[in-house]
């Protein structure tokens, strides 16, 4: 992964994830607190934890791992030596954590899940930025996410060179199948969208088929969903377009597959498995140097 170029992504806030860490720290701290810790762990002992990407792949999440321990313990000293969006080989270190022994102890679980999970995510993504490399096609990802995540999940995605689709319902139209079975067809599902949204609004219609594309492309939209169509079909919808609007590729496409893709000429490839499907990147916490 060294050789992988590094992600700047748009910042978080604290504000926007700090709630999602606390109610993860509730959950596992339960009534009564971490049992073993406080039985095992004076309350004033001291500890470094060494927090260890044990395989190669691309951060997210450091700040929020950051929160889980923070919150246990306000004093608690970190020291970063990797940044979110950045390549990370095996066995490197990502941080040195020290303060509150049972602070680092308690907090681990959760800061590990929630880097674990985030680089996952990010790392998938940047697999897939990596094979449409030399094209014009932007990564992005879809609403396939965790729920409530969904903000930590489309970051991750940023932090792996991608980018984000719709956050959700409200921030554009998408008229996927089963809208148009609703409205009796894309023209008329397309009117009622005109009729009731903002002018500022923007238009996306799902096809299957070249017909539909046709008729896609008679309305008023800005762009199209080519949704499980291969290569060649994939060229000819591009070739049909000419332009006009945004083309988009979805369905069941991998890094195997993405070259092919986004040799099609597409602008976008969306992907929902980046955020509901990623392996974990597996990190860990060495605490060493216990102390008062």
């Amino acid at each position: 992964m060294s050789g992988a170029q590094t992600a700047n992504p748009l910042p978080l806030y604290p504000l926007q994830y700090e709630s999602l860490v606390s109610a993860a720290l509730i959950e596992d701290l339960g009534r009564a607190g971490d049992l073993t810790t406080n039985a095992i762990v004076p309350s004033e002992a001291h500890a470094t934890g060494y927090l260890i990407a044990r395989r190669g792949g691309c951060l997210a999440g450091l700040p929020v791992a950051a929160t889980a321990f923070r919150l246990l313990d306000p004093d608690v000293d970190i020291s970063w030596h990797r940044h979110d969006g950045a390549a990370v080989e095996a066995n490197q270190t990502l941080a040195v954590i020290r303060g509150s022994a049972r602070g680092l102890l308690s907090a681990e679980r959760i800061a590990l899940n929630f880097l674990g999970r985030l680089s996952g995510i990010a790392s998938a993504t940047q697999g897939l930025v990596q094979a449409v490399q030399g094209y014009a096609t932007r990564v992005v990802c879809t609403r396939k996410t965790t729920p409530g995540l969904r903000l930590l999940e489309k970051y991750a995605v940023r932090c792996g060179g991608g980018a984000n689709h719709r956050f959700g319902l409200d921030d554009a139209v998408l008229v996927k199948d089963n809208h148009l079975i609703v409205s009796g067809g894309i023209t008329e599902a397309v009117r009622r969208v005109h009729a009731a949204v903002g002018h500022l609004v923007k238009v996306e219609v799902e096809v299957d088929t070249l017909a539909q594309l046709d008729e896609a492309l008679s309305c008023r939209i800005d762009a199209v969903l080519l949704d499980n169509m291969p290569p060649a079909q994939l060229a000819e919808a591009v070739r049909m377009v000419g332009r006009r609007v945004l083309t988009e590729a979805s369905g069941g496409i991998t890094p195997d597959t993405a070259r092919q893709v986004a040799a099609a000429g597409v602008d976008l490839l969306s992907a929902g498995w980046l955020t509901h499907s990623a392996a974990a990147l597996d990190v860990a916490l060495d605490v060493v140097g216990l102390g008062g």
